[in-house]
């Protein structure tokens, strides 16, 4: 009898080891196929492998490595030397940034690749954040908070002759967002690692972010960001990771010989290819490190040249600038019909990419079973951008896989959920018909049958009802429009606002007739949060140290149980504990009065009231009502003076001295917007010129705000501005930053004002303003009665219009959009309830001078600054997570 063969002996298959990952089973497999010297050589040379079953928590993770002060300082310096080809003689704090970056970089990269292995081994239910915005502000110091690393880091470069600060400074803020609706994605995909879900972001690569704000004589002015110009050390390039992206063409129908079916073929007439970048996300207190997925456009053929040879040199190029554009830049303006064309482009280009790549994932793992799919993938539409995935999921499975048309739309609905960011209906995302139908000629083709299924449904349940056939009809036909919003409801299983409010707004006004054709349980809320990481340890360290002492919480525990703030009640009458309370803000004043310097060449007093409106200028967000009340106040300063009255009296008895920031970016094309920065920075030139009322009134703008800007501005304020038009903020985060960090609010009874009110109590929030129910009262009073401008406001706009502040006409659109066209934000009917919030809180504050660190005439402020922090534990991302999770996505976290 010949030998056995056994396990061992039998021969193995040729398994070749790839880039683009592996099954359970593949793993398993090709585990077996390695010889034992190269595991060997693997395990003495790695800091893990995911084959590893005997790795210790949290010992022997890769925080433990970063945490070595040697290995840090052994890989800091061969960065250095072969990385960037320095020495110890030529590494400045950029070459030092950079090499510490790597050195971290590659630390977490380990932790990266062994949780996307686990998950795929798991095979559970992945999450996929679809968002045209991750506004993440700088990677590196996050990193050193969520590795926990930050205290060996900060000694081995102070020994190495660095400044941590000075080193983190050198990075640029990722222009990958501009405004809330990017800061939430980034807060969002931090939560899903944090708490150990599986999920991944998509999103674009822009070149150069939205635009690099300047202020030249006043005005805004664009120019390019470019903040990639010493490479993104925290993003790796998946160039093997090309998907074609097409455009134009036609679409022809063939017969299946084999079924008789009827086959529609969308044959694009350009082609772009969607080549991945990763940015990898870490989790805090935890190895779970999830993907940003980030595309970047590129041409099919970089180069013609048989256009070249010929002598035509542009056109040798034009295809690779023609796809390099799609990612240049976030929102490209879209007054002119190239800019709304380049920007659907890139909306369909970065969804078309994301979508096939999910299916690619899927159908490596599962083949065809497309029963599976909605129990495999999970996405989230992140406001209306990405809505044409839910059309090109549909044509994938319709076109491409052969589904029947129902059993693909059943998959789809099942696995689509709509985040809605906006109650203003003329904020909602229309695109027209024809260019559409250019663009993508199948997708158009699509949406028309989505929206016919649709509606015959409607009539179905509501026969004989053509005006709310009309209503809810995806086809805008006046003018002809495909509207995005009602397509992402139609094809998403649940409907989210982000507040309360918001949520209850939506359902009764610009979605009304939905509730009615799905029922109201399709309709839900999930009231936003920030992440505790960035928002408190990294902006505010004195202050997370201090409640961390507080909560014997030597750990940061309370980073991902934010609801132990509660515990700091019980301090809110430790005298002690409010100096030290009250000494940290100052120092955070200190830091953002030196900012304004660096960035103004403007003094501001930290002992004064900073009076903080940052955020992205918009009329609905109210920065007019603003500088409009801060004018009033400088004419009524100046009045009081003209009669004899003292600085001195002023101060005591009418208003405290305070520094007014304003800051945010207005769009491109947004004239009105840009029209309100013009104002701002013009004002401040007057009364920061006006040497006769000192500090008692300062007015700044901070151009070019951003993230990393932000994390001073928010420790830094005392009070800050949330003063929309009730009814017209969905939400709002800026509110919860600055709150968590000790700042009170003034706002309107909006968004999720209306939730911090419930939080931390009426007594510690200055509410003013009409209520969002009264809103379309009023404007229909403008419409037929003509608007009332009070006098204490027409007062503003004299002066404006006798040129104290510039030429009257550079301002003029301004004011006749309140006085003559209706005030639709309804300025004239807030404008004295502004003002007579601010007189409140300044009894609070108080009046008169002092030792700023030490006056005992803001305890009740600073009472009520503790108050609110100990109450902001609701507003934590992670609890919208798991809100998520639980009733949107039906998730669970990842066994870790």
């Amino acid at each position: 009898m010949g030998d056995y063969l056994t396990p061992s002996t039998l021969p193995q298959p040729k398994l070749k080891r790839t880039n683009t990952g592996f099954t359970p089973n593949q793993i398993i497999a090709l585990d077996a196929s390695i010889p034992e010297s190269a595991k060997h050589i693997w395990y003495k040379n790695s800091q893990l492998t995911i084959l590893d079953s005997k790795r210790k928590q949290p010992s022997d993770t890769v925080k433990s490595v970063v945490d070595s002060k040697e290995k840090f300082e052994e890989e800091f310096v061969k960065h250095v030397e072969t990385s960037l080809g320095r020495s110890m003689y030529n590494c400045d704090d950029l070459a030092a940034y950079q090499a510490a970056s790597n050195t971290i970089r590659d630390a977490l990269i380990i932790d990266w690749a062994n949780t996307q292995q686990k998950q795929t081994i798991q095979d559970g239910k992945r999450v996929y954040y679809l968002s045209l915005e991750f506004l993440m502000g700088r990677a590196m110091d996050n990193a050193l908070i969520n590795l926990k690393c930050e205290n060996n880091t900060r000694q081995s470069l102070n020994e190495l002759g660095f400044n941590l600060e000075d080193v983190l400074n050198q990075e640029p803020d990722a222009a990958l967002g501009n405004g809330g609706l990017g800061r939430l994605a980034a807060c969002f995909v931090d939560s899903l690692s944090s708490k150990n879900y599986s999920g991944w972001g998509y999103g674009l690569n822009y070149q150069y972010g939205i635009f690099e704000q300047k202020i030249i004589d006043g005005y805004q002015i664009e120019a390019p960001d470019y903040w990639l110009k010493y490479s993104n050390p925290w993003v790796l390039d998946r160039n093997e990771i090309q998907i074609p992206v097409d455009f134009y063409g036609y679409v022809y129908e063939e017969h299946d010989p084999n079924t008789g079916k009827v086959k529609k073929n969308w044959n694009g007439g350009e082609r772009v290819l969607a080549v991945a970048s990763d940015f990898p996300i870490p989790g805090y207190n935890t190895d779970n490190t999830n993907n940003l997925r980030l595309w970047n456009a590129k041409p099919t053929n970089e180069f013609d040249f048989t256009k070249f040879n010929a002598g035509d040199y542009q056109q040798s190029v034009a295809a690779q600038q023609r796809a390099e554009s799609i990612t240049s830049v976030l929102y490209p303006n879209d007054n002119f019909e190239s800019g709304k064309e380049l920007r659907l482009k890139q909306q369909y280009f970065w969804v078309a990419a994301s979508l096939h790549d999910i299916v690619r994932r899927f159908k490596k793992q599962h083949k065809q079973n497309w029963k599976k799919f909605p129990d495999q993938v999970a996405i989230q539409l992140n406001d209306t951008h990405p809505t044409l995935a839910v059309v090109e999921l549909q044509r994938i499975l319709v076109d491409l896989e052969g589904l029947e048309w129902n059993e693909a739309w059943s998959i789809v609905t099942s696995v689509f959920a709509y985040t809605n960011h906006t109650v203003m209906a003329e904020a909602l995302e229309k695109w027209p018909v024809d260019l559409v139908g250019r663009l993508l000629p199948r997708h158009l083709e699509i949406i028309y049958d989505i929206n016919f299924f649709f509606l015959k449904e409607v009539e179905r349940k509501f026969p004989g009802d053509r005006d709310l056939i009309r209503r809810v009809s995806i086809i805008d036909e006046s003018p002809k429009s495909v509207k995005m919003a009602f397509l992402a409801i139609v094809g998403s299983h649940k409907v989210n606002g982000v507040a309360e409010l918001h949520s209850e707004l939506i359902k009764t006004t610009i979605f009304k007739d939905f509730v009615k054709v799905f029922g109201a349980e399709k309709f839900t809320n999930v009231t936003n949060g920030i992440t505790p990481r960035r928002w408190l340890r990294q902006a505010n360290p004195k202050l997370a140290a201090l409640i961390a002492e507080k909560l014997n919480d030597p750990e940061y525990d309370y980073l991902t149980n934010l609801g132990k703030l509660k515990q700091l009640e019980q301090f809110v009458d430790d005298e002690d504990f409010l100096k030290q309370w009250h000494a940290i803000k100052f120092d955070n004043k200190r830091k953002l009065a030196a900012l304004v310097k660096e960035l103004t060449d403007i003094d501001i007093d930290p002992s004064v009231l900073f009076d903080v409106q940052v955020k992205r200028i918009h009329e609905y967000k109210r920065q007019q009502l603003n500088i409009f009340a801060v004018i009033y106040r400088y004419l009524h300063i100046k009045e009081l003076l003209s009669k004899g009255v003292t600085i001195e009296e002023i101060k005591k008895n009418y208003y405290i001295p305070k520094a007014s920031i304003f800051g945010g970016k207005a769009a491109p094309g947004y004239y009105m917007a840009k029209t309100i920065i013009h104002l701002i920075n013009k004002v401040g030139e007057v009364i920061n010129a006006d040497k006769e009322i000192g500090n008692l009134l300062k007015v700044v703008f901070i151009p070019d705000y951003n993230v990393s800007k932000a994390e001073i501005i928010c420790p830094g304020s005392d009070l800050s501005n949330h003063i929309s038009t009730a009814g017209t903020e969905a939400s709002g985060t800026s509110n919860m930053k600055f709150a968590l960090n000790g700042g009170l609010i003034i706002g309107t009874v909006d968004g999720a004002n209306v939730e911090i009110t419930r939080e931390i109590g009426e007594e510690n929030i200055f509410l003013f303003g009409n209520l969002a129910e009264s809103v379309e009262e009023l404007r229909h009073k403008h419409v037929f009665e003509g608007v009332n401008v009070p006098e204490t406001l027409q007062v503003v706009f004299n002066a404006i219009e006798k040129e104290v502040f510039g030429p009257a006409d550079e301002f003029k659109s301004l004011i006749d959009s309140i006085r003559y066209h209706g005030d639709y934000y309804l300025v004239t009917d807030d404008f004295e309830l502004f003002l007579d919030a601010h007189k409140k809180l300044e009894k609070v504050y108080g009046h008169d001078g002092g030792d700023a660190t030490d006056r005992g005439h803001l305890q009740e402020w600073v009472k009520k600054s503790v108050w609110s922090v100990a109450n902001m534990g609701f507003f934590s991302s992670d609890r919208c997570i798991d809100e998520y999770a639980e009733n949107i996505w039906n998730v669970e976290p990842s066994n870790q």
